[in-house]
This record gives structure tokens, sequence and C-alpha cells, in this order.
């Protein structure tokens, strides 16, 4: 997985419930599972922007890129 959802971690540093989360940004509470379990293959911009202007913070808080292992390629 190279893409990591970190929504999570911002509503436990916001003290947010994600049900909040889903009905100020305007998605469903299954959607919203979706993108914190990881098993979403993409995301709007105007979602990521809403739930960016929600927690406070910058799509890098929220987007984490993490190499697969097969990913890793030794130039040495």
């Amino acid at each position: 997985m190279a893409i990591v959802i970190n929504v999570d971690i911002m509503l436990t540093k916001r003290k947010m419930s994600s049900g909040t989360l889903a009905a100020r940004v305007g998605i469903t509470q299954a959607n919203l599972s979706i993108l914190k379990t990881n098993k979403a293959k993409a995301i709007r911009f105007s979602t990521l922007e809403a739930i960016c202007r929600e927690l406070q913070c910058q799509p890098g808080d929220i987007l984490q890129y993490v190499p697969d292992d097969d990913d890793v390629s030794d130039d040495s």
C-alpha cells in the first residue's frame, strides 16, 4: 500500500468524531470509513479540501506515502 490515509489520527488530535466530520464535510459515514480503512481508490479534491478545512490541517497531514517493500530499489 503506497498511500496511507491518516484521517483517524487527525480526528483524534482534533477530538472530533467521524460522524461529526462526515456531517460537516457532506459525505456518508460509510464513505469516511472507506477512507479511514485505506480502502479508497480515489478522493475528490473537493472532499480533501473540505476534510482539511474541518480538521484545520494540510493534505500532507492526512495523506502519507509509504513505499511497498518491492517499490524500494537498491541502487548500490
